[in-house]
């Protein structure tokens, strides 16, 4: 997704959010998407080992008979 921006691009965003936000607000807004990227990251891990459990803990279904 991100691998057509290029310099020139990259530095164009960062221009258009300076503008927009002001300097004051740039570091506070780095901080919350970090951390956002940080939940985001630790959730879809613990996804995935949660899934991974589930299948090595599946219990073995056989048939019953039953007695009528």
């Amino acid at each position: 997704m991100l691998n057509n921006i290029g310099v020139p691009g990259l530095i164009l965003i960062l221009v258009i959010a300076l503008i927009i936000f002001g300097p004051s607000k740039l570091p506070e807004i780095g901080r919350a998407f970090g951390r956002t990227l940080t939940e985001f990251k630790s959730a879809a891990k613990e996804l995935v080992s949660d899934n991974n459990n589930e299948e090595t803990k599946k219990p073995v279904l056989s048939a019953v008979k039953k007695d009528n």
